[in-house]
């Protein structure tokens, strides 16, 4: 019993943990928000409660036809996998689920985003909706394959898709530093599966939100909160994938996690200001013909430096 309440709490800290993360993302959003617009920050930085508040209070639609199982499954879901992602996260020497294959078991759970989005737009039994998911669909075909590959390079440089092994690999020198080119593409394709940023087009304005046209209530909260979490969660896993874990001087491992997984944040955050949407047909092209390639040299590198090195740098 003492290991299973040990689990459990321990769950519960990384999910309470994950939501404040996530709160404290969406308040900063919308303090850069309003300062791109002149309006008071102090004021923005209650945004996201008043907007809780406000969804909470509200009543759920209802829509004939919707298949509202489906529809509320795939809004809980996205929470859910932000935290099935953050259980074989390291901090320091802890982690939750240490697996054999914790880097497979990340790319496992983003497919089943796949299907979260996609269940949204169907659910709801509503034209926009319908295209929203259709939209993602596209997205996902052209980031999939670059993200699996800039996966694959950080296993090829430890020898294993243990998520300690990997941390533990960077001891002398932080994969970022000798993979910059799968350490973008895997940023890139965080910000593509939390439909963030020039990635957004499941939700953009021209289909009047897409597959969260028809939500209200508790249903739209699940999915915005569960958005920033995948988000969160993406940017926790960049940290012992890429730069070093826990790693660093004078403070607990715990707290360099936690600062490095803010400082990735706060690049995915900006980058919803420095470009434009992209539209899945266009993204397809730049994808396959040119990110793809370039994540195959990159992991050929790997390969090749470990195999001169008998090891990582």
């Amino acid at each position: 019993m003492g290991e299973v309440a040990t689990v459990f709490l321990a769950v519960l800290l990384v999910g309470g943990g994950l939501v404040v993360v996530a709160w404290a993302a969406a308040a900063a959003n919308a303090m850069l928000d309003a300062r791109s617009v002149g309006s008071p920050v102090a004021t923005a930085a209650a945004a996201p409660l008043r907007e809780v508040s406000r969804l909470l209070r509200q009543q759920r639609r209802t829509l004939a036809g919707a298949d509202s199982l489906l529809w509320r499954i795939a809004g809980a879901g996205l929470v859910i996998a932000a935290m099935l992602k953050m259980l074989v996260i390291p901090f320091g020497s802890f982690v939750l689920a240490d697996l054999p294959v914790g880097l497979v078991w990340f790319n496992a759970v983003d497919v089943l985003l796949w299907a979260l989005w996609w269940l949204l737009g169907w659910g709801a039994n509503s034209s926009w909706s319908l295209v929203g998911g259709y939209r993602f669909l596209a997205l996902a075909l052209s980031y999939e394959l670059p993200l699996m590959f800039a996966l694959t390079a950080p296993a090829v440089a430890a020898g294993s898709l243990r998520m300690l092994d990997v941390q533990d690999a960077q001891g002398n020198l932080w994969f970022v530093v000798w993979m910059p080119v799968a350490f973008l593409i895997f940023v890139a394709s965080v910000v593509a599966f939390s439909s963030w940023g020039p990635f957004h087009t499941a939700m953009s304005g021209d289909i009047a939100s897409g597959v969260i046209a028809e939500l209200s209530g508790v249903d739209r909260l699940l999915v915005l909160v569960g958005r920033y979490a995948v988000l969160v969660a993406g940017a926790a896993f960049a940290v012992p994938l890429f730069l070093g874990g826990g790693s660093g001087p004078w403070l607990p491992p715990s707290m360099w996690v936690l600062i490095k997984t803010l400082v990735v944040l706060a690049g995915m955050l900006t980058v919803r200001r420095l470009f434009p949407m992209i539209r899945p047909d266009r993204l397809a092209g730049l994808a396959w013909v040119i990110i793809l390639p370039l994540t195959i040299v990159q992991v050929a590198v790997a390969a090749v430096i470990v195999g001169v090195n008998g090891g990582a740098l």
